[in-house]
Formats: structure tokens, sequence, C-alpha cells
């Protein structure tokens, strides 16, 4: 769920989306007389969210003729061999242009034969210092991600939104044997996601996909809009959007001839945990899975997440209370200004405020370094003031949850840091004890962080160096549910 620690792309598994990410500009350091050649592999790590870095690896190599070739890896999201288009090397300074991934970085040489520079990339700087490596390593493992031959049926799918006037394209796996079979489609969290939920080079939804399928249940995964094969604009998106997307998935399935359509579930995570219970409102589905979804406005999760994750990355009790105390302002402006143009002024003269009013240390604690602060500013309003945002915050789950006639099952992380289990499924119990359902089932399991993944603390600094993509308890426990309510 936001910390939005779900927004753009490196390669085409994605960034995760930010909350509060510092801007550097290039760092004009002393530089010896005769830069070194700086053949070899060079290392550093992009902060990509509160807590969270990603590594990068930069392969340089020298040409015959004075030219430079250079590779970028990024082992965390399982991407290797990323081609580098240009390589400019004067004297010290280092330019690679990566159109491959809309990227470039500008670094210069210092004293420390390091390179400090920023990493450009759909409309973000971030600061990247690289250090130069003699072991930069390899892809992190990620045990659980299935490998073909698969024993079932995978089929790359294409079906309309027709509201929306565009194409969504994903993949429909169906068990071996005849059908009909029960079916699911599955729903992301926030951010631009492909269909199988990539982040940090885990792929959730294809784990989840293939523990299902095997089991006999028919999986309908796709790309949000935008996002890869599918059509449209994700960014011009809401969440209210994306749950039109997710009933025109379902209404494909009701379709599909080798579905039961008595038998079609939403398995949501985090904002698809939002989104489930609003097309099972305006859809005929059979069930509901909620993981890790929302049990409180938009605007309560992002507090809760706020303070959390800034006290897990070591934030002051100052820190904290500014953050929280912005947040509450911020809110304030998104609820009360119905005009895009003069809310977007009202966020911009906030931050710029808050940026005053903060000494240097502070600036440094929230990630505001000295000469960047108009791009942070710029970057914090690019979610800020967009159309997802204001509905994000706005969207009430209880009055959707209360709603519902279906069964349910909602899924709680113990050490989940994005959307707190307990205050969520304390309110999802309350909404749902007015609804008319009379089968519910709400748990938060032990030991997961927001992923559901075994953690350690459940700090997102610890998704990608986990190598558990989604605990199997969790798995078993959404299949054994689903079986045993709309299996045989």
């Amino acid at each position: 769920m936001p910390t939005r620690p779900s927004r753009r792309t490196l390669a085409a598994t994605g960034l995760i989306p930010l909350l509060v990410v510092g801007l550097l500009t290039p760092v004009e350091a002393q530089v010896p007389d005769m830069a070194p050649a700086p053949a070899g592999s060079w290392q550093g790590s992009l902060a990509v969210g509160p807590g969270i870095e990603l590594p990068l690896v930069v392969h340089l190599t020298p040409g015959d003729d004075g030219d430079w070739t250079a590779t970028l890896d990024s082992p965390a999201q399982g991407a290797t061999g990323i081609p580098v288009a240009s390589v400019t090397w004067d004297d010290g300074r280092l330019r690679l242009e990566i159109p491959a991934i809309g990227a470039t970085y500008d670094g210069r040489l210092d004293a420390e034969g390091r390179f400090d520079g920023t990493f450009s990339q759909g409309g973000m700087n971030l600061p990247l210092l690289l250090e130069r490596t003699e072991d930069p390593g390899s892809l992190l493992p990620r045990p659980q991600h299935p490998e073909p031959p698969f024993p079932y049926r995978e089929d790359d799918v294409r079906f309309p939104n027709p509201e929306a006037g565009i194409q969504l394209a994903g993949t429909l796996t169906l068990p071996e044997g005849d059908g009909p079979w029960p079916a699911v489609v599955m729903v992301t969290g926030s951010g631009p996601q492909d269909r199988d939920e990539t982040i940090l080079g885990h792929k959730p939804f294809l784990v989840i996909a293939d523990h299902l399928t095997r089991a006999g249940i028919a999986v309908l995964r796709y790309d949000d809009r935008g996002v890869a094969e599918s059509e449209g604009d994700f960014s011009a998106g809401t969440t209210l959007d994306f749950a039109g997307d997710a009933a025109a998935a379902v209404d494909f399935l009701v379709e599909h001839p080798e579905v039961d359509p008595t038998r079609i579930g939403i398995v949501g995570h985090s904002e698809g945990g939002l989104i489930a219970p609003i097309v099972a409102g305006e859809r005929d589905v059979a069930f509901v899975v909620l993981l890790a979804g929302t049990g409180v406005d938009g605007g309560a999760v992002l507090l809760q997440q706020a303070e959390a994750i800034s006290r897990t990355m070591g934030v002051s009790d100052e820190g904290v209370a500014r953050i929280l105390d912005f947040q509450r302002a911020m809110q304030v402006i998104l609820r009360d200004e119905e005009d895009p143009d003069a809310r977007r002024e009202a966020l911009e003269a906030l931050l710029e405020g808050m940026i005053e009013s903060m000494d240097p240390q502070e600036r440094v604690e929230q990630g505001i370094p000295e000469g960047g602060e108009d791009d942070w500013v710029q970057m914090q309003l690019a979610t800020g003031a967009s159309p997802w945002f204001r509905e994000f915050v706005l969207l009430d789950p209880q009055r959707y949850l209360e709603r519902l006639d279906v069964p349910v099952l909602g899924l709680f992380a113990e050490l989940d840091l994005q959307v707190l289990p307990e205050p969520n499924r304390a309110a999802m119990a309350e909404a749902l004890d007015r609804a008319p359902t009379d089968d519910v089932t709400l748990m938060v399991l032990p030991g997961l962080n927001h992923l559901f993944q075994t953690a350690e603390t459940g700090a997102p600094s610890e998704y990608a160096l986990i190598e558990e993509t989604f605990a199997p308890l969790a798995l078993d426990t959404v299949r054994d549910w689903i079986l045993e309510r709309f299996g045989g």
C-alpha cells in the first residue's frame, strides 16, 4: 500500500511506490589531476522508498578506439545486462544513457575514487554513489518462482474494459482435466504493476497463481492499465478506475467456457484488497480474499504507515511528529480543495513552508538535501497532487465492506508496516459485522511482512533481501479456504 512503498520503472519489473525520497544533484568533488580509467564494475544503491534500498551494478568496458561500453544490473529485480546506449567518460565525469529503461546517470569521480552523482528516471532524480567492486554479486535467489513445464495450461489472454475504451492483457492458468473450474481474478496493490505484481525481483502473483492452479483453481492475473501489454494511462487512473479494470476481468471469466461463473472470486493485495469489495458490490462474484486489505480510509492508513515506517527507520520523535503534522495538513487540503490547480498550489506552499521551518539537520533526517529542495517538492507533488492520491485518501472501504453478501477471507501480516494489521483488522471486522454475509474469516499471520514474506522486522528494506516470495502458510491458507467452500 502506499508509501505509493509502491511508482516508476527501473526495468520491466519496476520500482516500488515512494512516500518520501530525497533528491541530490551531483557533488562537485575534488578530483585527482589525472582521473584513473573507470574500467570494471561499480556498485551502489538507490533509496527508492522509506527504508528501501535498490542495489545497482554498472559494468564499464573500454574499447580499442577509446570508446566505452557498459551494462547495468539490478540484482534484486532479477535484471542483468541492461544495455547502456551511450557512455561518456571525460577526465573524472561519467555519463550513462540507458534508453531501455528511460534513465540516465551523471556522476563525478570524487577524492575517494567513487562516482558521486544522480540517477534520473521518469522525472525522478535520485542520488547514486558508485564504488568500485571486485565482486559485483549475482541475482538474488527467488526459489519459489515456478519453472516450466507446468502441470496446467497457461494462456495469454486479452479482454476489454469497454467503459475505459482499453484492452487489458494477462495470463489465465487452467488446471489439467475437465472444467468448469472455480476461478479467481488477482488484483495488484498500489503503483503500476505487471501481472505478476513484480517487486524487487519477487513475483508474488506468479507464485500464488501456480499454487492455486495446481490445486484445481483457475487464475487470471493481468497487467495494470498502461503497464507492459495493457493499454491505457496508469498515471491518470484512480482506485475506482482500477476497480473498473478488475470488473472487466470478472466479466471475461464469466464468459469463459472452462470457468464456472458461479464460483468466481477476487483475490486483492493491499490496494487490491480495497478494490475487491468495490467490484463485489457491482458484479455477481462468489467470494473475496483480502490480503493486507484496508479497513480504514486512506488518510488513516497513511498516518499509521508514516509513523510505523519512520520509527523503524530511526527517525526521532520530533521528526515523526513533523511528518504526521504534515500528513494531517496535507489531508485537509486534499479534502477541502476541489479545484486541482488550487489544490496543487496549496500543497506546494505547504511543502515549501515545511522545508523553511526546518534546520539543516532536520532536512537531512527527512531526506531533503541541500540544493535539492525544489526537486524534492516537485517529486512529492507528482504523487500528492495526482487524482489517485486524493481519491485514495478520501475513500472509505467500510462503505463497500458493509454491503458484502459473500464469503470473505481477510489475511493480515503481523509485521506489516504499510497496512498495520490490528487497526485495519478491527475496522474490517466492525464493517463486516454490519454486512449481510455470515461467512467471515479474519486472521493475522505471525512473522510476516506486507508482502507476506517471513521477516525479521517487517521493514521495507528487507523485501529485496528475503529469498522467500510468499510464505507457504499464507499460500495454503488461501488455497484451503477457497477449496473448502468452492472446490470439487
